[in-house]
């Protein structure tokens, strides 16, 4: 499955930016889908992942009550609503998938969209 996220930009604090992971080749229904994200001079860390109904829901600390994932296996993207965003979440943005299975890894990846929040 190719995947490609979109939707970052420029944005001042406290505003809402809304990213998109859309999926070609193969149905990412099949898939376990996460969002994470690396700033200037850091690792890249986890920040939502869902799974393949939306019943299983995961967000880092950092994020949880201001960014919401959904997603919509009928178009094939998963979503990353944020909001009240902050200088902190400035980085860029890339969507995972993985397999379903336990130990299974994030083999396949977007190419990232920058978010910029500014002070």
């Amino acid at each position: 499955v190719q995947l490609q996220a979109y939707g970052g930009g420029l944005v001042q604090a406290g505003g809402s930016l809304s990213l998109s992971c859309a999926a070609s080749g193969r149905t990412l229904s099949s898939y376990i889908v996460g969002w994470f994200r690396q700033a200037p001079g850091k690792e890249r860390e986890f920040v939502a992942s869902i799974n393949w109904s939306g019943s299983s829901i995961d967000y880092a600390d950092s994020v949880k009550g201001r960014f919401t994932i959904s997603r919509d296996n009928a178009k094939n993207t998963v979503y990353l609503q944020m909001n009240s965003l902050k200088p902190d979440d400035t980085a860029v943005y890339y969507c995972a998938a993985r397999i379903p299975f336990s130990g299974s890894t994030y083999d396949h990846w977007g190419q990232g969209t920058q978010v910029t929040v500014s002070s």
